[in-house]
């Protein structure tokens, strides 16, 4: 057939099925080619396809000409990096960014803008290191978070718009952010000094708590993991890895890419935020990521007679110490009571509302019962349950000898309230739920 009678048309499908590399070479054949290689509707496609490109624009944002000049541009940018590690780093961050502009939009006004090749430059001359190409590019895309503080009950009270978010109980409140590489140089200089680390040590620091209480994430340069304080940090160094080692690679595979802690971290906390595993926490008018889990099998839920009850748990690292042996592991956990709408269900008759008398609660360290409470209330309160309302959040903590265990149990509701029972206690099934170091610690 001539390539006249083939058409233009079967020249643009086929184009399309090449990819912009093969097309662009198409290109170079003759005029023909390369107006047709030229249609902006293929480069739309490659940008899409590749970048996620709703309209033709730079890495910085300003709009460009055409698609295909957007694509250039895109190449150049980032010549010295294996283009499918690209790709991979900017899907890790454009799946972040849509839950937050979907969810939380006042933490994704914290996000900067990517950093240059200067910026990281500067970060390694200083610090003495040469950052993996994983998370060279997680900077390149994105520069961290604006730190933001806020006023709370009279106090100030740190920032709860951490891009990983946190977890509270009693006093301690954690919320955990992601630093910027000015930021990461000045904190870097001075916990390593602080911790007396050698001049020679490959750990930065990438991610710390907003609060009081130090949670602190430090990134290890030479090998590409990423590693959390215990409480003996200030001790002995102690540190967790964040991520499993057998994932962390930073030697090439045969597309060229790599994989270091901190992209596989960032790309689990989107998996998680996507899938609703763990969720935004609203207390009053602040508004924060919530890293206790809400789906099974990391959190559990039972109903009964109309009382439902979810429990889940996280891991503190900060308040862990892997050297002690009764208190190795330390877990949060938080169980949130509510009434169905249908109310309180007991003896065949139902009842607008209900209050906690007692709880019964059995820990376990792998199978072996290491505690058994038996008292009044939770946290000095008696919650009364009505349909409609708010969950009744109960969080408290206890530290384990080891990596695995269970909580489970039973509360003791009274249908009404305390003070006018309307009929005789009865249990509500706290269904077990795990305490259990996990692959992925954030």
């Amino acid at each position: 057939m001539s390539l006249d009678s083939v058409g233009s048309l079967a020249i643009h499908e086929i184009l399309s099925k090449l990819g912009p590399t093969d097309t662009a070479a198409v290109g170079c054949l003759s005029k023909s080619f390369r107006d047709w290689a030229a249609d902006d509707s293929l480069w739309s496609k490659f940008c899409a396809d590749e970048l996620d490109l709703p309209s033709p624009q730079d890495p910085l944002g300003n709009p460009t000409p055409t698609f295909k000049a957007a694509y250039q541009v895109w190449r150049e940018a980032f010549t010295m990096y294996p283009w499918p590690l690209v790709r991979r780093v900017k899907r890790c961050w454009g799946r972040l960014k849509s839950w937050l502009s979907a969810n939380f939009p006042e933490a994704l006004a914290t996000l900067r803008k990517g950093a240059s090749e200067d910026d990281i430059k500067n970060l390694e001359n200083s610090l003495k290191v040469k950052l993996p190409l994983p998370t060279r590019l997680i900077y390149r895309f994105c520069d961290g978070q604006d730190r933001m503080s806020q006023k709370v009950s009279g106090r100030m009270r740190g920032s709860p718009l951490g891009l990983i978010g946190g977890y509270s109980f009693y006093d301690h409140i954690v919320n955990v952010y992601l630093l910027p590489l000015h930021l990461v140089i000045a904190e870097t200089k001075d916990i390593v000094r602080q911790l007396g680390f050698g001049s020679r040590s490959k750990y930065i620091v990438v991610a710390a708590s907003s609060t009081y209480s130090q949670k602190i994430f430090f990134f290890k340069c030479d090998n590409g993991q990423l590693y959390v304080g215990t409480r003996n940090l200030a001790v002995d160094g102690e540190m967790i890895p964040c991520v499993p080692k057998e994932l962390v690679s930073l030697v090439p595979d045969s597309g060229g890419s790599q994989q270091d802690g901190m992209l596989l971290w960032l790309e689990e906390h989107g998996h998680r935020l996507h899938n609703g595993i763990i969720r935004l926490r609203e207390e009053g008018k602040l508004r924060s990521i919530n890293l206790f889990p809400e789906k099974a099998p990391q959190c559990s839920t039972a109903i009964t007679n109309g009382v439902k009850v979810r429990a889940s748990a996280v891991l503190v690292p900060e308040f862990s110490a892997l050297q002690d042996e009764s208190e190795k592991y330390f877990f949060s956990y938080s169980m949130r009571m509510s009434l169905l709408p249908e109310g309180c269900c007991i003896y065949g008759m139902s009842f607008t509302s209900c209050q906690l008398y007692r709880r019964h609660l059995i820990f376990r360290a792998n199978d072996l019962v290491v505690s058994d409470i038996n008292e009044e209330a939770v946290i000095g309160k008696f919650p009364l349950l009505r349909p409609g309302e708010e969950e009744f959040v109960y969080e408290s903590c206890t530290p384990l000898s080891s990596p695995s265990g269970s909580v489970e149990g039973c509360f003791t509701f009274v249908p009404g309230r305390l003070a006018y029972p309307k009929g005789d206690p009865f249990d509500v099934e706290l269904a077990r739920f795990p305490l259990q170091l996990p692959d992925y610690i954030f």
